[in-house]
Order: structure tokens, then C-alpha cells, then sequence
């Protein structure tokens, strides 16, 4: 028996064996192990590969099993590792070495859509794995990181590639994506910078305790709330946010242009954390994922690592403000159909804009608010307790005036953020403070005696739940990171403190 190695992704990614009988009996062959349609379909077209280049097809039964065999199998990748498994029957051995390519009736190799995200997800699960390519995909799939990738354009190559080793070493495809070349090492991890400030703070005027908020929620990866009247820089910081955010590991720039992949995005390497930005009129399942039969990946997997962008906040949906509990709680999204079972990491930094009355002028000293009571009310009413409570920073933004100037550029507050950033990794966290686990929580935020009797004081003003404390102190040690200290101090608490607060609910 012959063994070849696979992948597929569905509900997650599993990697196939793709194992190879002959026995005596009428020439036929059969396909076993929960295969789709597609899969199904391969015996004719590998048939007709193998006999369209030369190849006798055996006088045998043939069977084709795809283990482990209790995992539903799709996609059409499967069909070179097939052919060769039939055409190198009398083969002694075969390279380790994980097989993908749909087979045209010609003999030609291809690529499939989803193959791309399929080698993604593989190079995040083994490490120095060797795949053999369709040459249409080859020169990519070598960028990335934890593959070596050999390239054929057709069956018969494919075949010498196993039995002429000179043949083999000379389809090996040698690139390197520019993107890890200038990258950071960090407690002895490797990183990649973001050197692109496309949308600068600079262009953001006035606004200082929105911008030093923005840094703050960078550096610890932290959830936002910007209320104030319209234009007065709302969007303008958030969007500028995922630019000063802290420098992605290699695993996650993989993993997020694998997430893009599977929702047939564009997949190319980026050094620029990912922003999501659904409008409020989205529907639920696009937000977060499903559909009619298949799980799709949702908006809230998108932003993974990244930000995720509620403008508008209050005129979304209840029923998405309140599914918004268990991503931003638990750092994950769990979506269940009939056909499929999904779980996306959702470790984003939540921001969200809103007016502090429908018609936005209740702060504005100039224009007057024309909402009654009742309105604001309702209008408020719509973000429930429970969402804010998990809102670790809530900032008004300041009225606009003609004075108001330039002062941190974007690149001067990644600098900030960055220190920070290094701060936690010389800790040993594999998280941002804002995602830790209160075990490591109590490890990393350690306060004096000072800071003890204003957090206690605060419980009591603020009637703070045990969620708001722990986001207190998150910010807090995010604070203290920024200043570059080992210790939470008094200081760094009040500052914390002075984001809970929230002035249309006075």
C-alpha cells in the first residue's frame, strides 16, 4: 500500500492520507473515506490524465481511501496525489512530502480557489513542511514562511519528480516575500513592523485626549467607545488606529491573510494590522459569520488582530449589539450549522463611534440640540450596560475649535506603543494586557499601597463590577507600560479610572 499526504479545510484544517490498494477483480476504482461531489468526480479526470500521457491504467481494482475517514473531505486538490499513487504503483517508496494539484483531462496541473488558504492554515500547523505545487501557484505559496515548495506544471513531471532526484531538486522554488526581511526580533520572537502611515495622525487636529486614548488602546490592544458631535474626529482616529497598533508575529500575518482567503479576499502578506468597518445596516451573519447550509467566516474573524470598527454604533441592530457579548468576552466566535462547526479567534480591539443624541448636537456649545428627553433616552438606551461594561475606554471627544493644532504624528505614536509592546513581551506574555487571563493579570498588574486605596474608593463611586475592575486595571497596566515602569502606580489607576466614566449618562 502507497501513501501520499493532503490537506483540506473544513471546519478547520486537517491534514489527509491518501492511501492506495490494488487488489484483483474487475478494473474499477473507488474512492472511500467521506469524499464530496468534487472528490468523486476525480476518478474520471485522473483517469483520463493518466491515459492522455502515456500511462496504462492497471488491470486492477483500485481503492482510494482518504483517512482519517470519519472527517468530511472536499475540493478537487486531491486529484494529483490520486493519479500519483496509481502511476507510481511499483514505486518502492514515496518522499514525504504533502501533494496538491487538480489534474485537468490533458494531464495539465492547476490550482483551486481555496488552495492558498489551505497552505496557509499548514504552514501555522507544521513547521518545514514540503508540498509539491501547481507551477501557476508555486512562486506565492514560496513566500511563504514554513514551506519549501516544489513546482510542476503537469502529471509526467510530476511522476519524474519522484523517481529522478536531480530532476526533483531543480522544481525547487526559492522566494522570499520583502515583507520578512525587515523584520524585529523581540524576547526571541520574530515581528514585522508597519512602516506605512498611509493615514496619519498628524492630520487629526485638537483632539489630544482622543489621541492619547488611541495610543492606550493600541498598546494593550484595548475596546474604545468615541462619543461626540458629528465631525469632530471620530472616524479619523479610529481609522488611523490599525497603524499604530503594536507589530504582528509571522504566525499572525499568516493567519490573517488565510482569514481573507477564505472570505476570497486578497491574500498577499501585509504588515498592517486588519480594519473592519460593517455598516450598520450588515446583516448578522455577515458580522458574524454563517449562512443558509456552510459557516462562513464573519467580520468579527476578519478583524482578528486587528480592529474591528462600529460607526454609528447605536443605529446597528439589538440583536448584533448584544451578539457582540461573547467575542469581545471570550475572544472567540463560535458558529454552528447543520453541515458544519466553526470556532474563529476574535482577539481584536472592538471600537466604536456614536453621537451623544440623535441629532448629535447635545455637547455642541454652538448649535442647539433639537431631541427631546424621551429620544436621548431612547437613543442611549439602545447600548445596553453589558456591552459598555465590556468597553474598556470611553472618550468624549472635544468640541472643535479654530485653534486647534497638529501635534503627534502616527509614526511618533507607534514609537510609544512599540516601547510598550516590548514591555509585555519581556514579561513573557503571549497577550496584549487587554486579553490577558486574570491569572496572568494578577501576575503582571501589581498595585502599591496608594493605588489599592483609590481603586477601592473607586468601587465604591463608580459601582464597579468585578469585569470593570479588571478592565481598570488592564488600561492601568497598559498605562504603566507606556511609561515604561514595572509597577502600576497611582497615577496610572486615576488615569485608567477617568475612562469609565461616561458624561450622557450623568
Amino acid at each position: 500500500m502507497k501513501t501520499l499526504r493532503s490537506a483540506c479545510y473544513v471546519d478547520g484544517l486537517h491534514i489527509v492520507d491518501i492511501e492506495a490498494t490494488f487488489t484483483r477483480g474487475l478494473p474499477a476504482m473507488s474512492i472511500v473515506g467521506l469524499p464530496s461531489k468534487s472528490i468523486k468526480e476525480s476518478g474520471d479526470r485522473v483517469k483520463s490524465a493518466l491515459l492522455s500521457t502515456g500511462f496504462s491504467f492497471p488491470a486492477s481494482r483500485i481503492t482510494i481511501n482518504l483517512s482519517p475517514s470519519d472527517i468530511p473531505k472536499n475540493g478537487s486538490h486531491f486529484d494529483l496525489a490520486i493519479a500519483l499513487l496509481i502511476a507510481l504503483q511499483k514505486a518502492k517508496s514515496l518522499q514525504n512530502i504533502f501533494v496538491f494539484g487538480e489534474l485537468g483531462l490533458d494531464g495539465s496541473i492547476k490550482s483551486t480557489l481555496n488552495l492558498f488558504s489551505t497552505l496557509l492554515f499548514l504552514s501555522t500547523k507544521v513547521k518545514q513542511v514540503s508540498v509539491l505545487l501547481p507551477a501557476s501557484i508555486a512562486q506565492k505559496a514560496a513566500m511563504i514562511p514554513n514551506l519549501t515548495v516544489y513546482a510542476v506544471s503537469n502529471l509526467t513531471q510530476a511522476v519524474q519528480f519522484f523517481s529522478d532526484a536531480e530532476f526533483a531538486n531543480s522544481c525547487l522554488v526559492n522566494s522570499t516575500h520583502a515583507l520578512f526581511k525587515d523584520s524585529l526580533n523581540i524576547a526571541g520572537k520574530t515581528y514585522v513592523p508597519n512602516l506605512n502611515f498611509e493615514l496619519d495622525f498628524i492630520d487629526v487636529l485638537g483632539q489630544e485626549r482622543a489621541k492619547r486614548a488611541c495610543v492606550i488602546a493600541a498598546a494593550g490592544m484595548h475596546n474604545l467607545l468615541f462619543e461626540g458631535s458629528a465631525g469632530s474626529g471620530k472616524s479619523m482616529c479610529a481609522k488611523r488606529l490599525c497603524y499604530i497598533m503594536p507589530p504582528q508575529s509571522v504566525h499572525e500575518v499568516l493567519s490573517a491573510a488565510a482569514y481573507r482567503s477564505l472570505n476570497q479576499e486578497d491574500s498577499d502578506f501585509s504588515a498592517i494590522r486588519a480594519f473592519r468597518s460593517p455598516h450598520h445596516t450588515s446583516t448578522k451573519s455577515s458580522i458574524f459569520g454563517g449562512g443558509s447550509s456552510s459557516a462562513r467566516i464573519g467580520e468579527v474573524a476578519l478583524a482578528n488582530g486587528g480592529v474591528l470598527f462600529f460607526d454609528e454604533f447605536p443605529h446597528f441592530a439589538r440583536g448584533i449589539i448584544e451578539s457582540l457579548r461573547e467575542p469581545l468576552e471570550d475572544f472567540k466566535i463560535h458558529i454552528s450549522r447543520v453541515n458544519s462547526k466553526l470556532t474563529y479567534e476574535t482577539k481584536f480591539s472592538f471600537v466604536a463611534a456614536m453621537n451623544p443624541c440623535p441629532c448629535g448636537n447635545l455637547l455642541n456649545k454652538s448649535l442647539s440640540c433639537r431631541c427631546s428627553e424621551n429620544e436621548i433616552a431612547r437613543y442611549r438606551a439602545k447600548i445596553s450596560e453589558p456591552i459598555l461594561d465590556r468597553i474598556d475606554m470611553l472618550v468624549q471627544m472635544d468640541e472643535i475649535s479654530p485653534n486647534d493644532k497638529a501635534s503627534l504624528s502616527s509614526a511618533q505614536m507607534s514609537e510609544q506603543v512599540l516601547r510598550a509592546f516590548i514591555m509585555q513581551k519581556n514579561r513573557g506574555q503571549d497577550e496584549l494586557n487587554a486579553k490577558l487571563s486574570d491569572a496572568w493579570l494578577s501576575r503582571v498588574c501589581v498595585l502599591d499601597s496608594e493605588a489599592k486605596e483609590v481603586l477601592e474608593r473607586a468601587i465604591i463611586r463608580y459601582s464597579l463590577s468585578q469585569r470593570g475592575i479588571k478592565k481598570c486595571l488592564r488600561v492601568a497596566r497598559t498605562i504603566a507600560d507606556l511609561d515604561e515602569v514595572e509597577n502600576v502606580k497611582k497615577q496610572h489607576l486615576i488615569e485608567a479610572l477617568s475612562y469609565r466614566t461616561r458624561s450622557i449618562n450623568a
